[in-house]
């Protein structure tokens, strides 16, 4: 006589519609399938957040696996344990009662177990002559062998997420150590740019870190943190070439210096600007050896700071902002309209707008600055003109001024050096001196 397998729990217990989409889940278990009980429990200890389970629920799962006498679960060795609540209580290491029955009740509505409750709600097996369970009575362990596929891959999606987080994380602790000690050594080093907004724009950006964040938010935060490192080094990379210009030179060269070099004249560096329009053989040579990368605006503002005072509300924080200077800029210096638009295509608008603001910054040294544009125009057509040794030129006057003010202010005048000067003798005292005693 076939026996009538039941749906519902027993007692007080509800029947729900996630009750009956696990049994039907577990109904579309595919024939002859079976998985290893242990490896797919931790797949599911893995996704237990996601399933809703807690760490008591699994150590009663743990608990009902153990009665399963085989190490694969499939419908050939049977999927309904029925072990006593006072047997799971000591497998669960001594677990309550009450604490049983709510963990029992969470697996149950996580899909993991289904019950199958005896009329009289006890847990047994019915056996026949042979000793083969003909009907049992307790919890099906169908679900986990139906749904082992996708517990599978959300435990590989799970562990994805846990790696992803650990690098955003490490990503995070680089590019903060990285930021604070650069900022720190061009101040020490007294490389010229605006520390103190940089400084700001950083804690601005940690300031949306909280305490516990997700992963996407790492990566927004790590995102603008790597913008501020990449401007960081390269005005301390851009700092290190205009210290040490011999770095950019040809190694496999022979570098010759003179023993007893000449002092630069201090018109010299006046003059840079109106020395790259010669064309030399040095600087183009130079020209070869210059980053291909745009130039930072931080490091053009610096270079520039008569920009800043052109800008609507006194401020350039985009390149949009810079531009609409450049064309204040290009009104003051009388520079023609032609001679502008000529500079825009044969450099581009961003470049046209900084070769415009380096000679705004010498404009009391340059005659005619419509004609130096042109000039410069027509050099970066053959390809002999870059706008980044302008501003290097200018970083260099700037830095070199910063230095000799410096050391005018420490060192003393010459009068106080030799001690004469401080007061004055008048003839008659001195005639006086030299008088002798009688």
């Amino acid at each position: 006589m076939q026996t009538h397998i039941t749906t519902t729990p027993f007692g007080r217990r509800p029947m729900t519609l996630d009750q009956m989409a696990s049994q039907a889940v577990a109904k579309t278990i595919p024939e002859g399938a079976s998985v290893q009980k242990w490896k797919i429990f931790y797949s599911i200890r893995e996704v237990r957040d996601l399933l809703g389970a807690s760490d008591r629920s699994l150590a009663i799962l743990n608990a009902l696996l153990s009665f399963h006498p085989d190490s694969e679960l499939s419908e050939e060795g049977g999927l309904i344990v029925w072990p006593s609540n006072e047997q799971l209580i000591a497998r669960a290491n001594g677990m309550s009662p009450a604490t049983l029955r709510r963990h029992l009740a969470v697996l149950v509505d996580c899909g993991l177990i289904i019950r199958r409750d005896s009329p009289n709600g006890k847990r047994f097996a019915r056996k026949g002559r042979g000793g083969q369970v003909e009907q049992a009575y307790g919890f099906d362990l169908s679900p986990i062998v139906a749904r082992a596929e996708e517990f599978e891959q959300l435990a590989e999606a799970v562990q994805a997420e846990k790696k992803a987080l650990k690098l955003a994380k490490e990503r995070l602790t680089l590019l903060r150590r990285d930021i604070v000690k650069m900022i720190d050594a061009g101040i020490e080093e007294g490389v010229p740019g605006n520390w103190g907004q940089v400084s700001q724009i950083y804690q601005e950006i940690m300031s949306r870190l909280p305490r516990t964040a997700p992963r996407q938010l790492l990566d927004d935060i790590c995102a603008d943190l790597h913008d501020l490192w990449e401007e960081v080094r390269e005005i301390l990379e851009i700092f290190t070439k205009t210290k040490n210009p011999s770095a950019n030179e040809s190694h496999s060269e022979r570098h010759i210096q003179n023993s007893k070099p000449e002092p630069k004249s201090e018109s010299e560096d006046g003059s840079r600007i109106k020395e790259e329009a010669s064309g030399t053989a040095t600087e183009n040579d130079n020209l070869r050896s210059l980053p291909k990368r745009e130039l930072p605006l931080g490091i053009v503002l610096d270079a520039c700071p008569d920009m800043r005072d052109l800008a609507q509300g006194g401020g350039i924080r985009h390149w949009r902002d810079f531009l609409a200077a450049a064309e204040v800029a290009r009104h003051m210096l009388g520079v023609s309209l032609s001679a502008w638009q000529e500079a825009c295509e044969a450099l581009g608008e961003q470049q046209a707008a900084i070769t415009l603001a380096a000679i705004l910054q010498r404009a009391d040294q340059i005659n005619s600055p419509g004609g130096y544009l042109r000039n410069l125009t027509e050099r970066a057509r053959d390809g002999q003109f870059s706008t980044w040794p302008m501003i290097m030129a200018l970083l260099r006057a700037k830095l070199d001024a910063e230095k000799s003010a410096v050391a005018d202010r420490q060192t003393p005048p010459d009068d106080e050096k030799s001690g004469e000067g401080r007061y004055q003798v008048s003839d008659a005292l001195l005639n006086s001196l030299k008088k002798p005693r009688e």
